[in-house]
């Protein structure tokens, strides 16, 4: 969960959606429901190219994927926060996650 976000980041019961896979309540969730996609693929390179301001938290750009096959793919993305005070309460990442798990072309 380290390169999703530390667990000390997110409120008790932050809510945590990636891309269209079903929402996850709570610490013990999220880590798992990131575990799984990170130990699908090599660490990724991400790329962002924007940024939101401190009131509407949100960051966008390109991330690389590398699949243990050693086949590169590159998807955008789009990441928004809802904050409760300074910790994150939802955390949504919208990406088409069905490519990094597709066959190279």
């Amino acid at each position: 969960m380290a390169r999703v976000c530390s667990m000390l980041c997110l409120t008790a019961a932050a809510q945590f959606r990636f891309g269209n896979a079903p929402v996850v309540v709570g610490h013990e969730a999220i880590h798992a429901a990131a575990a799984r996609f990170f130990s699908a693929m090599r660490p990724a390179d991400t790329d962002r190219c924007a940024r939101g301001t401190v009131s509407r938290p949100q960051s966008a750009g390109e991330v690389t994927h590398t699949r243990h096959d050693g086949s590169v793919l590159s998807v955008p993305f789009a990441n928004v926060f809802e904050l409760r005070g300074d910790k994150i309460a939802a955390y949504r990442i919208y990406i088409d996650n069905s490519l990094p798990f597709s066959k190279p072309l």
